[in-house]
């Protein structure tokens, strides 16, 4: 089973605190949506539990193991990371892309059956399979950014971290994308992805995790998390009687 856990995760930049002693744990079957205002930490988070920032490497484990620990090929069959910029420029196709992601079982231009399968079950759900012979450089943002999740997708690790799924793509995909990702934790998997609609967000996942000023400021079921007084004080919004929020008297947006 696997098994997740953040603790104490300090990271810094120069003078500045991005994410101030955060603590949490994660198993399977859970979609985590990480959400809170520009600049609260959601991407230096997944970042972190990623590997890929040099503080806190200590404060992140995996099955018991320090990530920093693990070996590349290891940690990249053990977790995968869709970042937030996607935009691509290689000349190569979007099929070829999509492969890199089972990188960790071997070279990509020498995949095996079971490599082709994972590659085309997740060109198929993300669809992205009509554009598979296409040259990266030629195709829309919202349909590179369906490319990269099938690159994420076709690894089939037990962790996928997604930083913005949603980015970039219209609402009949980014629906099909987050009703993919719900799918994946509800068959085991865990899944953690910053997003910014918070409606979406208490839609599909299964647990929130509210960050403010690099701190966690609430973490549990979307309802819960996602209270009007959080809304007000964080995202500095009121929810109205028929549902969406409005900006406050004090201003502020949702993000």
């Amino acid at each position: 089973m696997t098994k997740l856990v953040v603790d104490l995760l300090t990271v810094r930049r120069g003078n500045a605190v991005l994410l101030d002693r955060v603590c949490f744990a994660a198993g399977a079957g859970a979609f985590i949506g990480v959400v809170g205002p520009n600049g609260a930490g959601k991407s230096t988070l997944l970042r972190a539990i990623a590997g890929l920032e040099r503080d806190g490497a200590e404060a992140v484990r995996l099955d018991g193991v320090e990530i920093g620990a693990l070996a590349p090929r290891l940690r990249a069959r053990a977790l995968a990371y869709l970042p937030q910029a996607r935009e691509t420029h290689w000349a190569i196709d979007a099929e070829t892309v999509a492969s890199l992601g089972r990188f960790s079982f071997g070279a990509p231009h020498r995949l095996g059956p079971l490599d082709r399968a994972a590659v085309e079950r997740a060109l198929h759900t993300a669809d992205a399979l009509s554009f598979r012979r296409r040259i990266m450089p030629t195709l829309s943002g919202g349909e590179q950014a369906r490319v990269h999740l099938a690159r994420a997708l076709a690894a089939e690790t037990a962790i996928l971290l997604a930083d913005e799924p949603t980015a970039a793509l219209d609402l009949r995909h980014a629906l099909a994308i987050l009703a993919a990702l719900r799918a994946r934790a509800d068959k085991g998997g865990l899944v953690v992805a910053a997003l910014h609609d918070l409606d979406l967000a208490r839609r599909f996942c299964t647990r929130m995790i509210v960050l403010d000023a690099g701190g966690i400021v609430a973490d549990g079921a979307p309802d819960a998390a996602l209270d009007d007084s959080l809304l007000a004080r964080v995202f500095g919004v009121v929810r109205t009687a028929d549902g969406p929020a409005l900006p406050s008297a004090n201003g502020g947006a949702v993000t």
